[in-house]
């Protein structure tokens, strides 16, 4: 990848706070992949393998396992994976490593395959019930060393603090974030993506475009020494703010061409480069409103995570447009545009949405089916999401959720908010938060 223009990197964050949480190693290229077994054996001998069903017969998988006997690892695997990783699916995987007396678990697949293997490694290492690491800082201690080679760019799972799951008795998605969910090692291949359909080469990119953008204008919070003791998700800082930007221009610069053609090498590696990047950014910095928005919208329609983040994104953007305007300039150039930092910061919500519209993601929240009088309930639930609203530079009220959420529907974006105070919008630090949301 080109290096950045020092200009590029210019942000509004204090440079006296940099922080980052991120596997102990990461490999990316083309061809990666086959790094695997020399990286798993220095973990032990034997592997729990999360793998997407698709996946298990591929020659790119029975190379992998073929890799792993070769180095001397016995594996068993697990691919009984869906979607939207259900809560009550963890304990099959637990009992098919425990089988095998697992000493690690490797992923191989999409972010509920990475997410299902955090959750098992937990458990596997600290036993007791799922329910029991709902929420932050549950996690009591380091984990069974997990090694994720995603086969998606998106969810960036693979080097995130963070499992998502579906808890059927809550009726809803709930977080496990913790700084020891993220896996030592990261194999980030891009031709493990060439397969991906166009759809999702689009929900995926959308994603990992929201958490560059989210990352990039997250609240700015007090240089705290306690601050990441407090908090997985810390708000923006000046490394983070790096990653985000250059996240962003790598996924502006390959993802309508890697939907369109899916076997282009160059167009892959900068999506899934991108990706990686939002996911190191939104690791640290975390992600907001339109995540927070996503859930019960998702929810309601049964639609792509990535594909809902996508609709809100423009919205939101417009709604924290008072509190980031330099941040909102930067990104437009990103985008194309032209102009004074006011001229650009202005349109820099509409240049999003324009993106996104051209690779794929529907223009409104009713082109996936959201009904209009359900947009009160999904600002209530949406803002419940805590750890996520208070992530959002201009609060999240239930007002302001409606608001976006209203122009989300009608395909448009909500009006910003009027400057408020003196300009400086370093929020406290405060207490951890034990809540059961999701990222």
């Amino acid at each position: 990848m080109a290096a950045l223009p020092p200009d590029a990197l210019t942000t509004t964050a204090a440079p006296s706070l940099a922080v980052l949480r991120a596997p102990a190693e990461i490999l990316f290229g083309a061809g990666q992949r086959r790094a695997l077994p020399w990286v798993a054996a220095r973990f032990g001998h034997r592997a729990l393998i999360c793998a997407d069903p698709f996946l298990v017969g591929t020659p790119e998988f029975v190379e992998a396992l073929e890799g792993l006997a070769a180095a001397g690892i016995e594996t068993a695997i697990y691919s009984d994976i869906v979607p939207e990783l259900p809560a009550d699916g963890i304990a099959p995987a637990v009992e098919a490593a425990r089988r095998v007396d697992a000493d690690m678990v490797i992923a191989i697949g999409g972010g509920s395959s990475i997410d299902l293997a955090k959750v098992t490694a937990t458990l596997l290492t600290h036993g007791g019930a799922v329910s029991e690491y709902y929420g932050e800082f549950a996690v009591p201690g380091p984990i069974m060393p997990v090694i994720a080679m995603p086969t998606t760019a998106g969810t960036g799972s693979e080097v995130t603090p963070v499992a998502v799951l579906t808890d059927a008795d809550r009726g809803s998605k709930v977080g496990i974030s913790s700084p020891y969910l993220i896996p030592v090692v990261a194999i980030c291949d891009p031709e493990l993506t060439y397969t991906c359909p166009p759809s999702v080469t689009v929900a995926s990119g959308a994603d990992a475009l929201t958490h560059c953008i989210e990352a990039l204008t997250a609240v700015r919070r007090e240089a705290t020494s306690g601050l990441a003791a407090e908090r997985v998700f810390v708000g923006k800082s000046a490394l983070t703010d790096q990653l985000a930007l250059a996240g962003i221009r790598s996924i502006v610069a390959g993802l309508e061409r890697a939907k369109d053609h899916p076997r282009d090498a160059d167009a892959r590696a900068s999506v899934m480069y991108g990706a990686l990047l939002g996911g190191l950014a939104f690791g640290t910095a975390g992600t907001a409103a339109a995540h927070a928005l996503q859930y019960p919208v998702g929810a309601a329609t049964h639609s792509p995570h990535g594909i809902g983040v996508g609709i809100l994104l423009p919205a939101v953007m417009a709604y924290n447009a008072s509190a980031r305007s330099e941040e909102h300039a930067m990104i437009a150039r990103e985008f194309g545009g032209k102009g004074s930092t006011d001229e650009l910061a202005a349109a820099a919500p509409g240049l999003v949405g324009d993106f996104l519209a051209r690779v794929g993601v529907p223009r409104s929240l009713a082109d996936i089916g959201f009904p209009s009088d359900r947009l009160e309930w999904a600002a209530e639930q949406g803002t419940r999401a805590v750890r996520l609203s208070e992530n959002n530079p201009v609060p999240l009220t239930v007002d302001g959720a409606l608001r976006i959420l209203t122009a989300a529907h009608a395909g448009g974006a909500a009006a910003p908010l009027p400057p408020q105070g003196s300009g400086d919008d370093t929020v406290p630090s405060a207490a951890p938060l034990q809540r059961a949301e999701a990222k």
